[in-house]
């Protein structure tokens, strides 16, 4: 009798969180921010079948792991495990020590992938600090622009050279450390911005990270071992997925109107010549957004040729599953996808269009 060997997936993300004293009024935020990515991480993985191990980093101007590979059903609160110090920000070395310890683990048997979240509220002052001695160096001027530059050297190469079963993505605060963390070569599509200064804000990245964890696991189950788009939605969406999963709608009950100007939607329905009802209209995802759990979706089939919507539009309620969304709101953004558009019904009169989209309106 032959033996049969069970090729399973398994999944090693790696949680990098600052704990630099700026860190001190967002403790509670941070908290409630990883342990909602922890849980959505629990959720799908037992859903899927999936082995979801998890790695913790603790930085300020020292890096420190907390916990090493540990079945993530079993890891805690982060609350029990997470204190803020008074030291800088080490964001760089963190995210270089994240990586290279990963690439100790053995991926001899088993399909693996590799996920890094790096969650911070400020930019990189401190790496290099332990081996030069000086606990909080600043980053400018003589010695301490030689320690930045060879850290940026560093964190460029580590980025550059991880595989394609590795996935790096980072929180931070606004859109000026947006723009360092994409020098630092996290690709554009897996950097969010987080408001820690608020609770909208908060809730927001919830809705981020737990889409994210939503999305990265079930990309592989269809085969996705990375992503450059791990904040976005939809980039993934195929043919085969769209036609097995979704409707097509029937020609003659729904129209695509081009928007030339920024008008609110009811305005803009009533204008083309159509009576307006609440939840006919869905207009094209064209930036983030904040979807709740009870919008309907739909994709508009796109000529990868040209990029020309070919006026075919599949909906139905498998839809939110397809595209990676929870049930729950959720804050996304668009991804690029050659076949696809994303379009996300309004329940308002008022929200302003954006010019250069298309309405899905509904008859």
């Amino acid at each position: 009798m032959s033996a049969h060997r069970i090729d399973h997936k398994v999944n090693h993300v790696s949680l990098v969180v600052d704990r630099s004293g700026s860190m001190r009024r967002h403790e509670a935020q941070l908290v409630r921010v990883v342990d909602e990515f922890v849980k959505g991480l629990q959720e799908e993985s037992d859903r899927l079948g999936h082995e979801t191990r998890i790695s913790l980093y603790a930085f300020d101007h020292e890096v420190r792991n907390l916990v090493w590979d540990m079945d993530v059903k079993h890891l805690p609160s982060l609350k029990g495990l997470y204190k803020v110090d008074n030291g800088a920000t080490a964001l760089i070395e963190a995210a270089v020590k994240s990586v290279d310890d990963l690439k100790n683990i053995w991926e001899g048997y088993g399909e693996h992938s590799f996920l890094q979240v790096v969650v911070t509220d400020g930019e990189e002052n401190a790496s290099g600090c332990s081996e030069s001695g000086q606990m909080h160096i600043r980053m400018s001027g003589g010695k301490g622009t030689a320690v930045l530059r060879t850290w940026m050297d560093r964190i460029r190469g580590a980025m550059d050279d991880l595989p394609d079963h590795w996935t790096s993505a980072i929180l931070v605060p606004n859109s000026l450390a947006k723009r360092t963390a994409q020098e630092y070569g996290f690709p554009a599509g897996n950097i969010a911005i987080w408001d820690a200064d608020s609770g909208k804000g908060v809730e927001e990245a919830i809705g981020t990270v737990k889409t994210a964890a939503t999305s990265f696991l079930r990309g592989r189950e269809k085969g996705v071992r990375g992503t450059r788009n791990l904040f976005a939605m939809g980039q993934d969406l195929n043919t085969a997925e769209v036609k097995a999963n979704l409707d097509a709608l029937d020609t003659g009950t729904y129209i695509l109107v081009p928007v030339d100007q920024q008008t609110p939607i009811r305005d803009f329905v009533t204008g083309a010549g159509h009576a307006y009802k609440t939840g006919c209209a869905f207009y094209e995802l064209s930036k983030r957004e904040k979807i709740q759990g009870s919008k309907q979706l739909a994709v508009a089939e796109k000529d990868p040729a040209t990029g020309r919507m070919t006026g075919r539009v599949f909906s139905g309620p498998a839809a939110r599953s397809l595209l990676g969304l929870p049930a729950s709101e959720a804050s996304v953004k668009p991804g690029d996808n050659p076949s696809y558009t994303v379009f996300v019904q309004s329940t308002s009169v008022n929200r302003k269009l954006v010019p250069g989209t298309k309405l899905l309106v509904l008859l």
